[in-house]
């Protein structure tokens, strides 16, 4: 990988679309430390501080926005509504005729659904934004710190419609750099911003487990964690680049005097076919009647239960919910996003098969077989990733702050994989240039 970056740097065009890149980058970061205005910036610290290794139910949506959410920044939302708005339309697509349609009319199509997630991100942080300046007015962003409930101390409609407005435009400001990453630079641009957020809130968590620690001044607990982070690197990154190749034999056709087809490929299914999307679905399916006990006024028997069993990372009836809601949506989004019927189709249309198998019927059965077995082990494998360090960790203390999470895990993994495979592509098609000179 270092390799590949280092005669990345020493090609101009390359070299070039890095530096814009990081230069992107750069910017990102600068904006998640630019506080709206309306904050009482003094009290955001304070109450980051006391609140280190404790978000609660903002954890998630903490760490996709790089640590800009809990101080209430111009990029505080980060990139969350885009993704929000991204698997909404995603889904819509299966359910909405119109949007199938689109999505089958090729490139003006996808660039519909594209100004449509657009239109819905911005109205997503409309809302993600007024919930977030309510929830630090009422104090309930900081739950347990003293001074939470001054971190908006002015309480007009202007303010807050003005504080709304701009995490809104940050938002739209985000997912406007992420474009420009992908179309100047190196990536997917959401999924730089995704990797750049998560990996910043490393060494804070990191350290924050360090001071925690009470074994040999905190380094064996800090050793530990950084010892299972590797191991935990290696398997995903073992079981993401896991496939299963079907093999497919297209028919030789004589069209004129010229012969077409006659070629074998293969399909690459992936044990991991959902990705990272079952664990976001599920952490945020239980992170909504967390949200509504929070908000509900008075005491009563199902808050209490909500509160005591499902707030709670190592409480045995959260493991199993958040266990099999994984492997539920693991199943589910690997259903809508790989129509084996669809695929027979057109390897039935283009003189295709897999031998052994009948085109057609039998062709998308046997598809559809081989997905549901290999979905299986993938999601069993999303589950543990996700509650491995939590279960691990809890007899040191740290399980709060592990940075190394299911989640973060994955979509670092994922993105520095893409990225090095775009890189060593670009720097491939100069060397064959050169070679057929």
């Amino acid at each position: 990988m270092l390799t590949a970056f280092a005669r990345a740097f020493r090609t101009p065009d390359l070299r070039k679309k890095l530096l814009f890149t990081l230069g992107i980058i750069v910017v990102y970061r600068v904006g998640t430390h630019i506080p709206i205005p309306g904050v009482n910036y003094k009290a955001v610290q304070t109450c980051v501080g006391e609140a280190s290794g404790n978000q609660g139910l903002f954890g998630l949506v903490n760490m996709f926005s790089g640590g800009a959410l809990l101080q209430i920044t111009i990029f505080a939302l980060g990139i969350m509504p885009y993704i929000t708005a991204s698997i909404i339309l995603q889904l819509l697509t299966v359910v909405i005729p119109r949007l199938e349609a689109l999505k089958k009319e090729g490139q003006a199509g996808t660039a519909k659904i594209t100004q449509y997630t657009r239109y819905l991100t911005v109205a997503l942080a409309i809302l993600q934004g007024t919930g977030l300046v309510a929830t630090a007015r009422s104090g309930a962003l900081f739950s347990g710190c003293t001074v939470a409930s001054s971190i908006v101390p002015d309480q007009a409609i202007f303010t807050t419609i003005t504080m709304v407005i701009c995490m809104t435009a940050g938002t739209a400001v985000v997912m406007w750099l992420g474009e420009l990453i992908t179309d100047r630079g190196i990536g997917n641009g959401m999924s730089i911003l995704m990797f750049i957020s998560i990996a910043a809130t490393f060494p804070s968590a990191l350290w924050a487990i360090k001071k925690q620690g009470t074994l040999a001044g905190g380094w064996i607990e800090f050793g530990s964690v950084i010892a299972v982070g590797l191991v935990m690197v290696a398997l995903v990154v073992f079981v993401e680049q896991a496939q299963r190749r079907i093999p497919v034999q297209y028919a030789k056709r004589m069209i004129g005097r010229r012969s077409y087809g006659g070629t074998s490929t293969y399909i690459p299914l992936k044990v991991n076919q959902a990705g990272v999307i079952p664990v976001i679905f599920a952490s945020s399916l239980l992170y909504i009647p967390a949200l509504v006990a929070q908000f509900a006024g008075g005491n009563s028997g199902w808050k209490d239960w909500i509160t005591q069993n499902l707030t709670k990372g190592d409480h045995p009836i959260y493991i199993v919910s958040y266990f099999l809601l994984i492997v539920f949506f693991a199943f589910f989004y690997v259903a809508i996003s790989f129509n084996p019927e669809e695929v027979a189709d057109n390897m039935k249309k283009y003189g295709g098969f897999i031998p052994g198998i009948r085109a057609g019927r039998p062709t998308a059965e046997y598809l559809s077989y081989v997905l549901n077995r290999i979905t299986w082990p993938g999601s069993l494998y999303l589950g543990l990733i996700a509650l491995v360090p939590t279960m691990a960790l809890v007899g040191f203390g740290a399980s709060n702050n592990f940075p190394f999470g299911g989640t973060s895990i994955l979509i670092i993994v994922g993105v520095g994989l893409e990225t090095v495979k775009q890189i060593e592509s670009q720097l491939q098609q100069r060397n064959y240039e050169g070679f057929l000179r």
